[in-house]
This record gives structure tokens, sequence and C-alpha cells, in this order.
């Protein structure tokens, strides 16, 4: 069963063709990454799909529903969390304050009873605390929890990063460059994170540059040049194609890896 769908998607800034009939799906718990050169188009593409651009051309479907055009908040409603490739977190707040954050859209309070912290919302805190800690030990932070997040190291914050997004409890996670900065050890460690989370049954769409973390996790593989789909399939079919090898490593370097 499909559960987000991108059907024909283009947007244009000033002529010029950032996205250009793009098409992709995927499933519950099954990881698309979205790869391509610098200036290829993935991060516009992932802003499309996340309400920050509204397409000029294309929709998008999320469980069913035609969700083209809807705002960051609407989707988030709709199960539909994502990260950025430069870290978003809230430096001077603790790292479960920054999960608690996350989990906003899932909490049921009005202005009033949160001025006078009513039983209830003193309760419903204290659920949402919980809940941060669980998602903070899943990624391997728990004993970090109460420290400011500005004095985590790359790799934790960008696993902190993911546990926010994950607060929403959503059922689609877009991760733009995930593993970006990080370390061998980093790196291993949010390949990890994003198997366990696809285990889930969350549906896993990211943008990624690091091709042995690609390669290694993804079930299938979108592959973009100037905006337009070059290549998609398997790892392995992605790995072999002519084309994708030319757009990487240019028409001699694509011959010489063919003899190799």
């Amino acid at each position: 069963m499909t559960i987000l769908k991108a059907t024909d998607v283009g947007i244009s800034f000033g002529g010029v063709k950032a996205v250009d009939g793009v098409s992709f799906s995927v499933s519950p718990g099954q990881i698309l990454s979205i790869i391509g050169p610098n200036g290829a188009g993935k991060t516009t593409l992932f802003n499309i799909v996340s309400g920050v651009y509204t397409a000029s051309r294309g929709t998008i479907h999320l469980s069913g529903e035609n969700v083209t055009g809807l705002a960051p908040h609407k989707l988030a409603e709709r199960g539909l969390s994502r990260t950025f490739q430069n870290l978003q977190i809230f430096q001077r707040m603790t790292a479960c304050e920054n999960v608690m954050v996350g989990r906003h859209l899932r909490e049921k309070c009005s202005l009033v009873p949160a001025l006078f912290r009513t039983p209830s919302v003193t309760r419903q805190n204290r659920e949402t605390r919980a809940a941060a800690l669980d998602l903070l030990a899943e990624v391997g932070l728990k004993n970090v929890a109460d420290l400011p997040a500005g004095s985590l190291p790359y790799g934790a914050c960008k696993r902190l990063e993911i546990a926010r997004a994950l607060a929403a409890e959503p059922r689609v996670l877009l991760l733009d460059e995930p593993a970006a900065g990080c370390n061998p050890v980093e790196t291993e460690e949010i390949d990890h994170l994003i198997r366990q989370v696809a285990d889930r049954g969350v549906a896993v769409v990211l943008v990624e540059h690091d091709m042995k973390l690609v390669m290694r996790i993804s079930d299938r593989i979108l592959v973009l040049e100037r905006g337009r789909p070059l290549s998609e399939g398997t790892p392995q079919e992605v790995r072999d194609d002519p084309k994708v090898l030319e757009a990487y490593l240019g028409q001699h370097g694509a011959r010489e890896a063919a003899r190799a």
C-alpha cells in the first residue's frame, strides 16, 4: 500500500526548472533514497513534498488524500515529519525539551488551562516528558536528556533532530542529509536508527550524499539530475545504470568504471 505518492511534480524559479516531472511513491516500512549530483533538485523536491514550496505542476498524495500545497503544519497533522539539511534544534533547551516540542501536535490543551497549570496540564506535561525520554532512549541519548542541546556532539544533535521529528508520531519521515558531517561511527548510528524507524512501519524518504549509507539501507533509489528523474530502482540496479555512472563520474569515468 502506497502512503506517499508524488506525481509529475515540478517547480520553476525565474524560468529555471529546479524540479521537472518527478514522480515517486513509498510504502509503510520502506526506505526510499533520493540522490543526485549537487544542484540536482533533491532538497527542492523535499521542500515541495513537505509544504515549504508549492509545486507549479503535479500532485502530492498522503494516505490517498491530495495534499498538494498544504502548509507544513497541516501535513504534520496528517502524519508527515521532516528534518533539515542544517540542524534546526533549540541550542539552549535541553535534549528532552527539544523532543517535547515535537509532540505539541499530539497534545490537547487550550489557553486557559495552560495559563493556570491545571491538573490536566500537569498530567499531560508529565506524559509528554515520559514519551520524550522513551524517544531519547531509542536514539541513544537518554543519558543526556537534561543537558543543553548545544553542548552535545554533532552526531548526537543529528539523532536528536530525528527524535524530535518522531515525536509527532509520523507515518512518513523525510530526512534531509541525516549523516552529513558525521564521522564513520556516527554514520553507523544513523544507519541503525533509520532501519529501526522503518521496522516500526514508518515510510522513510531520505536525501543523502553518503553512497555507502544509501546502498546499505535503501529499498529503492531515485536518482535526479538537473531536476529531472534519471534512474530509479533497487540499489544494485541503480549502481549498474550507465546513466548514473556518467552523471557522477562523467563520460570518461563511466567508461573506466564499466571496464573495472
